[in-house]
C-alpha cells in the first residue's frame, strides 16, 4: 500500500503502478490522514527542532542522525504510523 495525498506530481496519468501495490489517496486538506507527517513532527521535535547549524553539512548530517535512530527502532517507526483507517484499507 502506498499513501498518496494531493500532490500534483501524484496523479501522473503515465504512472504504472505494480500489481503489488494499491494506491490509498487521501482527502483534501488531511495531513492529520497522512503517516509520514507524523514521521515529520516526531523528527524535528525529538532532533531536529531549537538548533543552529553551522552549515548546510550539519543539516544533512543532523538529518541523517535522526533518521538513522528512528529506523533503529521499528516499534516507534511502527507506532507512528498506526492509524486505525490503514488497518481497514489493508486487512
Amino acid at each position: 500500500m502506498l499513501v498518496l495525498d494531493g500532490a500534483g506530481w501524484h496523479g501522473a496519468k503515465a504512472l504504472t503502478v505494480p500489481a503489488n501495490v494499491t494506491l490509498v489517496r487521501l482527502p483534501p486538506y488531511s495531513p492529520e490522514l497522512n503517516p509520514v507527517e507524523r514521521v515529520w513532527l516526531h523528527l524535528r521535535e525529538r532532533f531536529l527542532s531549537l538548533r543552529v547549524f553551522a552549515d548546510y553539512r550539519a543539516i544533512v548530517d543532523a538529518c541523517c542522525e535522526a533518521w538513522n535512530r528512528l529506523v533503529a527502532d521499528p516499534g516507534r517507526l511502527r507506532s507512528l504510523c498506526d492509524q486505525p483507517w490503514i488497518r481497514n484499507v489493508s486487512s
